[in-house]
């Protein structure tokens, strides 16, 4: 039964140990509950531990290891059946449902929050005995326009998911950088307890790590209690080497999560790029004890590559990675291809365009 592999999957992140130090006010929510919604909930106490600009040149990524190990990844035999439902339900717990177009408006902002709440149909979970797990989606991630939008929206419909913005000149991050921290001060004012950051990759190509390290602790203060992620655009930086040391600096500066991209770019979400930052949070937590989570976005759309990613966490950093407060999926049409395979699951058919109509 899939209460029964998801209720496995479920214990097995929860009883791995975490190495942060937080202030919990859980008041009577469950720990389910508490889980999928940490930055409601919970106070992580930042940090900057200094750029460490010996450890930055002495980087050399081996490329061609990088492909191979990648490549073996996606070649894996995937989970079946109930086992299946379980995982793809851990992955909707892990999406940042994402609307980031410039015809958003006011209604489509409270869609989305609306279907955040209600990741998969009702009657479909009943049938899998997991309507009362407190499935939604991680966050949803808007622009700094639409924040006041989404908080009103979700407060309206009784539920306590984090409010992500993207901010800093997204998706070039090329603004001034005065602009930018005013951006970042304003989503947060607005309600915002999640703040997507977006480098300026000049910096990285230019290797001024130095001042990319001072621009993100300026991002890091300006979000105050907000959580951090931080975009690198790895599909701007041009080496995997590259990838690496932006995604130590952002790091070491106090990033809550690094993220591979913004989805504007014509190379975004990809599995060496991943490998190559999930190994730079690996080094990064071996040598400080300090967690940094992770978050693919752009081009994942299929409830296979959900499941890959999945992998990926599990293998390369271990089950705390499993869960949303270290791995989030940014995405806006990976949902729908989840539900839809969960509704072939429960009914072995799969579902025509008006069965899921918020899909």
């Amino acid at each position: 039964m899939v209460i029964l592999a998801f209720s496995c999957i479920n214990h097995m992140v929860k009883n791995s140990c975490s190495f942060y130090r937080v202030e919990v006010c859980l008041g009577e929510e469950s720990a389910w509950n508490c889980s999928r919604t940490l930055a409601a909930y919970f106070r992580i106490t930042s940090y900057e531990i200094g750029v460490d600009l010996s450890w930055i040149s002495r980087v050399q990524v081996n490329q061609p290891a990088v492909l191979r190990r990648a490549e073996q990844i996606q070649t894996r035999r995937t989970v079946k059946k109930d086992w299946q439902a379980a995982w793809l339900l851990r992955a909707v717990t892990c999406i940042d449902l994402t609307a980031l177009s410039g015809d958003d408006t006011a209604s489509n902002i409270h869609r989305l929050c609306f279907k955040a709440k209600h990741p998969i149909r009702e009657d479909l979970l009943r049938a899998m005995n997991m309507h009362d797990q407190g499935i939604t989606a991680a966050a949803v991630c808007v622009y700094p326009a639409r924040v006041c939008d989404a908080v009103t929206a979700l407060k309206a419909a009784g539920c306590r998911i984090p409010v992500a913005s993207v901010a800093t000149g997204f998706p070039a991050g090329q603004t001034l950088l005065k602009t930018r921290l005013e951006e970042v001060r304003l989503a947060v004012e607005d309600g915002a307890s999640e703040i997507d950051i977006v480098i300026n990759r000049t910096l990285v190509l230019t290797g001024h790590w130095e001042v990319l390290y001072d621009e993100i602790c300026q991002f890091r203060k300006a979000c105050g209690d907000a959580h951090m992620k931080t975009i690198l655009g790895t599909g701007d930086l041009g080496s995997l080497t590259n990838i690496y040391k932006a995604s130590l600096v952002a790091m070491m500066a106090g990033s809550d999560f690094i993220k591979t991209s913004t989805g504007k770019e014509s190379v975004n979400a990809t599995f060496p790029v991943a490998l190559v930052m999930v190994r730079a949070i690996r080094d990064f937590h071996r040598k400080t004890g300090i967690k940094v989570g992770f978050k693919p976005a752009g081009g994942i759309r299929s409830a296979k590559d959900a499941l890959a990613w999945l992998s990926l966490m599990k293998e390369e950093l271990g089950n705390d990675w499993l869960k949303p407060e270290f791995f989030r999926v940014g995405a806006s049409t990976l949902l729908g291809d989840i539900e839809r395979q969960i509704y072939h699951h429960v009914t072995g058919r799969y579902a025509a365009h008006h069965d899921l109509p918020m899909a």
